[in-house]
C-alpha cells in the first residue's frame, strides 16, 4: 500500500480568461456544475460531454462537494460577469425588433 500515492492532482485549470475548465477540454467547472446540480448523474455527465474522462468527473464533484461555498462563489462572481456582458451587450445593440430587421435583409437579398 506504500507504492500509493497520497495526494492526487484535481483535474481543472483557470484559463487566462479566468474560466476554470476541465484539464485539456473546453467543459467548464459551471457546466458539471450545473448538470450535476440538476440531477445528473457523473456517468450521465461523462456521456453527455465525452472529452471528460469519468475519472475525472468524479474527481471534479468530490471537489465541489469538499468545497461548496467557495465554488458557489466562483459560479455567482461567473454569472455576474455575464449578466454584465449581457447588458453591455444589449446596450450597444438594440435586441428590440432584430427578427425583422433579419427578415428585412433576407427579402431583400442583403443577408
Amino acid at each position: 500500500m506504500s507504492d500509493l500515492p497520497a495526494t492526487e492532482t484535481i483535474p481543472i485549470e483557470v484559463c487566462p480568461d479566468g474560466v476554470v475548465r476541465v484539464s485539456g477540454t473546453r467543459v467548464t467547472l459551471d457546466t458539471l456544475i450545473a448538470a450535476f446540480t440538476e440531477g445528473t448523474t457523473a456517468e450521465e455527465i461523462a456521456q453527455q460531454y465525452p472529452s471528460v474522462p469519468l475519472a475525472d468527473v468524479y474527481s471534479v464533484l468530490g471537489y465541489y462537494l469538499r468545497r461548496p461555498s467557495e465554488i458557489q462563489s466562483y459560479l455567482d462572481r461567473r454569472r455576474a460577469e455575464a449578466e454584465r456582458v449581457r447588458m453591455e451587450n444589449e446596450s450597444c445593440s438594440d435586441p428590440a425588433g432584430v427578427r425583422q430587421r433579419l427578415l428585412a435583409r433576407t427579402d431583400s437579398g442583403r443577408l
